[in-house]
């Protein structure tokens, strides 16, 4: 007897209509490199690197081996009041790939467990330097930061917000989106038009006193919502915006770090400095569960000036060795085979595919920049979406469905056929549903 036989009734899936899956369960038993094995032993090609998790790809020997021999060395190892040498050597390695001066990293086990840290420091820095009235948290709407309390106020997407809006923290406000797409149906770049909506961070200072705000917090490329990159501009400004008003710009990079955008982070590939990075996902690959917030160093040195001071916040897993191996082994594979520039091409390749669709007339819009990318299927519901994306799983291959768009965020390891081939079935499965 198969595993969906025997026993679905005890697993509560997240995210997932679990009535609805239990008619027809979808039940992944292996992996290796691109590719997803079903209980029934069909090959699934991954296209959403897992959750944008998996950049060098599923089960890969040099990061299985890395982990099997630290579990067998220290299992475990508590990081209050002490620490494992892996933690310590990891963060020395993301540090060093951040942007010039955010050189403190602390970690945690999760995206959503990044954000919540990254609140809780920017507001103790204000309490920090006399300034206990910055409490007030500025999000986007339609970001994503989460689902922990924190994550789910400073976020903007209803359906995550709507069932615990009574429990939401207070104090929190959110400036606009920036897609436009009678404006910006781009192909290639970055959107022309939306740079002027920073100016809703001015318009809330001047609402509520720029004096009272205490951090900013954006994905500098919006990927739950459907892969929009910022406008030209758009994180200058908000930059500026902040530097006026003494308000820490948060980066949200637990999506596009690690490489996504030809860069080890966002902050780079747009040449904008926040104060603080969240990331989680890439930085394992997905091989063990791990996050972090990487800490511009004036922000530390100010919490360090008190010799008593202590940040009263942290995990029990906090630094995990086994995750923090699994960490370093990965960041080892992605310089040794060059997947950050490797991203790049893949960009290229993807667009150009993606492109060759809208002018077909299957797509009204394509967006992406890195390995991130994003074709809104013309005319299509969100219900459409999701039946394009059922019938590309049909095809063996994954892909998410967003609003009406496929969302592509593949291994940084992809050949060029495989991606052609990903842009062969999305075809294929768009033509099926949208002329039925």
């Amino acid at each position: 007897m198969g595993l969906a036989e025997n026993n679905l009734d005890t697993y509560w899936m997240p995210f997932t209509a679990n009535r609805d899956f239990k008619a027809k369960p979808r039940i992944i038993t292996g992996a290796s490199g691109h590719y997803y094995t079903t209980e029934n032993g069909n090959k699934l090609y991954d296209t959403l690197s897992g959750l944008w998790t998996s950049g060098v790809g599923h089960c890969h020997p040099k990061i299985v081996e890395a982990v099997q021999k630290q579990v067998s060395t220290l299992d475990y190892c508590v990081t209050f009041q002490m620490t494992n040498n892996k933690a310590v050597n990891l963060a020395e390695r993301v540090t060093k790939m951040a942007p010039k001066s955010i050189d403190h990293c602390f970690f945690t086990n999760s995206g959503s467990e990044s954000v919540d840290t990254a609140l809780k420091i920017a507001l103790g820095y204000h309490r920090a330097r006399g300034e206990g009235n910055r409490t007030r948290l500025i999000g986007r709407e339609s970001g994503y930061h989460g689902v922990n309390f924190g994550g789910m106020s400073v976020g903007g997407m209803v359906n995550n917000r709507k069932a615990f809006s009574a429990n939401l923290i207070p104090g929190v406000d959110h400036i606009r989106h920036t897609h436009n797409i009678e404006r910006n149906a781009f192909t290639r770049g970055l959107p022309q038009h939306g740079a002027e909506l920073a100016n809703d961070l001015d318009k809330l200072c001047a609402l509520h006193g720029g004096s009272n705000i205490a951090a900013v917090i954006v994905e500098p490329v919006a990927g739950s919502i459907g892969v929009y990159p910022p406008p030209v501009g758009y994180l200058k400004r908000l930059r500026e915006i902040c530097d006026e008003h003494g308000i820490l710009l948060i980066f949200d990079e637990v999506i596009t770090g690690f490489g996504r955008t030809g860069n080890w982070f966002a902050s780079d590939t747009y040449n904008v400095k926040p104060d603080l990075i969240t990331f989680a996902k890439g930085v394992t690959s997905g091989y063990q569960p791990m996050g972090g917030v990487l800490v511009n160093r004036a922000v530390c040195d100010l919490f360090e000036e008190d010799p008593d001071f202590v940040f009263m916040h942290g995990y029990t897993y906090s630094g995990h060795p086994a995750a923090c191996a699994a960490a370093i082994a990965n960041i080892d594979l992605i310089e040794k085979e060059g997947l950050v520039e490797r991203a790049k091409h893949i960009g290229k390749r993807i667009s150009q595919g993606l492109e060759a669709l809208k002018s077909d007339g299957l797509l009204s819009e394509v967006r992406g920049v890195g390995a991130i990318w994003a074709g809104q299927i013309e005319g299509a519901t969100t219900e459409q979406g999701l039946a394009v994306r059922d019938k590309m799983t049909e095809k063996g291959v994954i892909c998410r469905a967003i609003n009406g768009a496929l969302a592509f965020c593949p291994p940084l390891i992809i050949e060029d056929q495989d991606i052609d081939h990903m842009i062969d079935i999305a075809e294929q499965a768009i033509n099926e549903i949208m002329n039925s």
